[in-house]
């Protein structure tokens, strides 16, 4: 690969090279498509599809084959008025609700955090040394997650190299792309140090006990104990997850994912008195819109003294 290549390459996010190939990969290979295809073919292949694929779904195959288009030089045919027109009738003809992930709540981190705390103590007491390891790293992933409303991404980006302890403050982590930097500039979190559920702690237990000093705060562990090198992958957090909220008792635990943490901090906030500024700028969201997708409305018919009036005036 030339140095260009490499370049070229490095500008766009792994995740999105990732997703944009694999839907390239499935207009040709399972749809049988041609490329460079006509505006046609592309209407024809989202019809095809039409309730089989959510509406997003769809969206992100457009996005990955106009980009392919102009990658090779050729006229973007997404753009074509029957493709729009396509995609709008579709959405018209297959509502559907987006689906979020379900919020972690505050007592529900307190109890994952409370079963972690025995499972490690449990695992000392028998010298399973891997499990004192797996379950420190998925203590220290969990509450730096939550309290820092990280995405799933932006956990697996963590090095330790770019993380700065503040005695008595907490810790300052440094990104030097996220998904909401355009530029490229980096950004500096500071995450809290608390009287529970500490974040800071939990990653100075996690990061001594495997003794990092460089790379990847979060990475794989074999079952010989062995601390791996590379990070965690991206697909490998929502299974990490869900079994941990297993093993803690919580129902449902199939309805977390890797947002639940971002959308729990949000909801926790939310109701502890954060202004949306605030939120917004903790988070790093620059656009409201992004901001609401996060935070659940209050339900105007938790309040008693109207329940009450509707229940009085439906006698």
């Amino acid at each position: 690969m030339s140095k260009l290549n490499q370049y070229l390459e490095a500008a766009t996010r792994e995740n999105t090279r990732r997703s944009y190939a694999s839907a390239v990969r499935h207009f040709e290979v399972e749809w049988r498509g041609f490329l460079p295809a006509t505006a046609d073919a592309i209407a024809r292949y989202l019809v095809d599809y039409a309730g089989k694929l959510s509406v997003n779904t769809l969206r992100q195959r457009l996005a990955a084959l106009a980009q392919w288009h102009i990658d090779q030089g050729f006229p973007d045919p997404t753009k074509a008025p029957v493709v729009r027109k396509a995609l709008k009738g579709i959405q018209v003809l297959h509502p559907a609700q987006e689906k979020q992930a379900t919020p972690l709540q505050i007592n529900q981190l307190q109890q994952v955090a409370a079963w972690l705390d025995i499972a490690i103590s449990q695992a000392k007491t028998a010298e399973d040394q891997t499990a004192v390891l797996r379950h420190t790293r998925d203590k220290a992933l969990l509450l730096i997650g939550f309290w820092r409303g990280f995405r799933g991404d932006e956990l697996k980006r963590l090095s330790v190299e770019f993380i700065q302890l503040l005695p008595g403050q907490g810790m300052q982590c440094f990104l030097p792309q996220s998904k909401g930097d355009r530029q490229l500039r980096g950004r500096t979190y500071r995450v809290p140090a608390l009287a529970q559920l500490c974040p800071v702690t939990a990653y100075g237990d996690w990061i001594g006990l495997a003794g990092l000093t460089s790379g990847p705060v979060f990475r794989g562990i074999d079952r010989w104990g062995k601390v791996s090198d590379t990070g965690l992958h991206l697909n490998s957090l929502i299974p990490l997850l869900r079994r941990l909220f297993t093993q803690a008792g919580l129902l449902v635990p199939d309805d977390f994912s890797s947002h639940s943490l971002r959308r729990g901090f949000a909801g926790w906030a939310t109701a502890s008195g954060w202004d949306l500024k605030t939120l917004m700028e903790y988070i790093g969201w620059r656009d409201v819109k992004s901001a609401m997708r996060y935070i659940d409305a209050a339900d105007p018919f938790a309040n008693q003294s109207m329940a009450g009036y509707l229940v009085a005036t439906a006698q």
